[in-house]
């Protein structure tokens, strides 16, 4: 066979890792891979490398995507994908992977539906991807904040201040949970919670009555702005408020091992199903087994966070 891999929409630490996996599957069972530059903007322009053993060593330790990724709003009209499906005839793809979150794996959909054997892999900071437990990247992102919030905190701490900590997850809090819960925050702001100001601000309170001088307040960017946050505590309370926005540095640098083991195992079963015959599932996780999921329901169910781990984070920060 001869099969294609593709990283498509935000990067997620945990990707080289997934591509390395299905290079070295593929070899494994006499298939040659190609790699598609750039997602479906390279797919379109016609952009690709043959991988072999060489091209993947050492990258399972390396950040980001080294296929690179792109935005491509034209694969995302009808003549697009067809263009897309075409291309792949023309360069005599039988199949095709694609490692990447919900418009990733929407856009890998589409080309099932016009007959092309897909296969899809969830990579996704924000972990908001049904059918799976944890998406490629999750674990390192919600590592990076921890690491952050605690040295965030070792300066909270010595100047007596609030600190506000806007973190990623535009529609899920998936991270600020996470992260909030690893990280000891006071207080969590998220999408699928309405922000009750008069609740945060009463708890801090309570905080600084006992004797407690300094609190993180962990914003998801979809609830949010943390500049509107910080300003609201610095108002109502009159205490010392800084606000740090985490940004692109959540995404960054080496993958966690237990993201490098989950895109292993998600990267080689991709290409076994392919083996099998299976297109148009979703390969993912689920307490510990490999499972796969209809990719019309990865795209079109909804995953919320765990909320009962944001209620724990609550009591364990009174």
């Amino acid at each position: 066979m001869h099969l294609a891999v593709m990283t498509s929409g935000g990067d997620a630490p945990g990707m080289n890792a997934c591509i390395r996996a299905i290079v070295r599957q593929s070899i494994y069972m006499h298939h040659d891979v190609w790699g598609v530059l750039r997602g479906y903007d390279g797919l379109l322009a016609g952009h690709r490398r043959r991988l072999g053993l060489g091209s993947v060593a050492d990258v399972i330790k390396t950040g980001g995507t080294f296929l690179r990724t792109a935005r491509c709003l034209p694969f995302f009209t009808t003549e697009g994908q067809a263009q897309g499906r075409d291309r792949l005839r023309e360069w005599g793809i039988d199949g095709l992977i694609v490692i990447g979150g919900d418009g990733s794996l929407r856009g890998a959909l589409a080309l099932h539906q016009l007959g092309v054997q897909v296969i899809g892999i969830p990579a996704s900071i924000d972990n908001d991807i049904y059918g799976t437990d944890s998406a490629i990247g999750f674990d390192t992102a919600i590592n990076n904040v921890t690491q952050s919030m605690d040295k965030l905190r070792d300066t909270a701490s010595s100047h007596e201040r609030v600190f506000v900590v806007e973190v990623m997850g535009r529609e899920s809090g998936a991270i600020a949970v996470a992260a909030g819960m690893a990280g000891g925050a006071e207080t969590l702001v998220i999408p699928e919670v309405p922000t009750n100001y008069t609740t945060m601000i009463a708890r801090l309170k309570r905080s600084y009555a006992r004797g407690k001088r300094h609190s993180l307040i962990v914003v998801a960017e979809g609830a949010a702005h943390g500049e509107d946050v910080a300003r609201a505590v610095q108002e109502q309370t009159g205490y010392e408020v800084r606000l740090t926005v985490l940004g692109h540095t959540q995404r960054g640098g080496p993958p966690t091992a237990l993201d490098r083991i989950l895109a292993s195992r998600l990267g080689a079963e991709a290409v076994q199903l392919f083996q099998e015959g299976q297109s148009g599932v979703m390969v993912g996780s689920k307490c510990g087994s490999l499972i796969t999921t209809p990719m019309e329901d990865a795209v079109n169910q909804h995953k919320d966070p765990d909320l009962d781990l944001a209620h724990l984070a609550a009591v364990l920060a009174i």
